[in-house]
């Protein structure tokens, strides 16, 4: 059985969590009743491939916990996650595969072999050095024919994938020295797509465009920012100064489309404006 303690046990006293010990075996039991006879219809028909959109959602709700500071928000989706794991587990117990064992052994083994620093005799001095020795330990993991940059998921969204890729690439000493050094990449590539832009080729705009995006991304990572949640953030700025001009053009009897481009431009000022009150 594997069993977890509450937070009461690792400290979290008052909290109101009970003080019992909690194993993955009811969950796991739970989804093998979902997935077996006369359990439930939906469940019994998903595949990997199937519910394979769903983790990726659930993750950027664990995301959107952490951003709002939801504790209880942060449990449910956290939980969301955990039955993902399970689930697939599962599936892949009824294939004859694997099953949660394998996956719960497989992390703790590589938890372990990736730091020798605490299970092991290696020392290290600072968290860079941890992840260069975490980046050599990868690639003797890897087969000859698998590049460290192979297992990064193509699936990823495109800004979080560059900004992974980059970051291996740097532990092993593959980066600039420093931001303006990026920076001036951003300045070659802006050139790069503006000249693209002028020969009214599609194909080279394209490509021009996701080299200015790669090397924006490149500055963002030396600076200490994730891409990916900086231009959620500005997304989400963006739909709430457009909202505010929506409701203003309803206050003025007025629909956005029928407003012209300087009357929205201005109402977008007051946008802004009421941000810095």
């Amino acid at each position: 059985m594997i069993s977890f303690v509450s937070g009461d046990e690792i400290g979290n006293h008052g909290n109101g969590m009970s003080s019992d010990k909690y194993s993955l075996d009811k969950l796991s039991d739970i989804v093998a009743r979902l997935r077996g006879e006369g359990g439930c219809p939906w469940d019994r028909k998903q595949t990997h491939e199937s519910i394979k959109p769903h983790i990726v959602e659930e993750a950027y709700e664990v995301v959107d916990a952490i951003d709002s500071h939801d504790t209880q928000a942060l449990i449910e989706e956290l939980g969301d996650v955990l039955l993902h794991v399970v689930f697939h587990s599962q599936l892949g117990s009824e294939e004859g595969a694997f099953n949660l064992g394998n996956v719960i052994h497989a992390i703790e083994d590589k938890m372990i072999r990736r730091h020798p620093h605490v299970f092991g005799d290696a020392t290290v001095k600072s968290t860079a050095e941890v992840l260069r020795n975490w980046e050599r330990i990868k690639q003797d993991e890897a087969s000859q024919e698998t590049g460290i940059l192979a297992k990064v998921p193509r699936s990823l969204p495109a800004l979080m994938r560059a900004h992974k890729v980059q970051e291996m690439a740097a532990r092993v000493g593959f980066d600039w020295a420093q931001a303006k050094d990026a920076f001036e990449k951003v300045v070659e590539e802006t050139n790069e797509l503006r000249e693209a832009m002028d020969s009214e080729n599609q194909e080279s705009i394209s490509e021009e465009l996701g080299d200015l995006l790669f090397a924006i991304v490149n500055v963002a990572r030396h600076l200490g920012v994730q891409p990916e949640l900086s231009l959620m953030d500005t997304v989400d700025k963006f739909i709430k100064r457009f909202s505010f001009i929506e409701a203003q053009a309803k206050d003025m009897g007025m629909h956005v489309e029928d407003m012209t481009l300087k009357q929205m431009d201005s109402l977008w000022d007051k946008a802004k404006e009421s941000e810095d009150l």
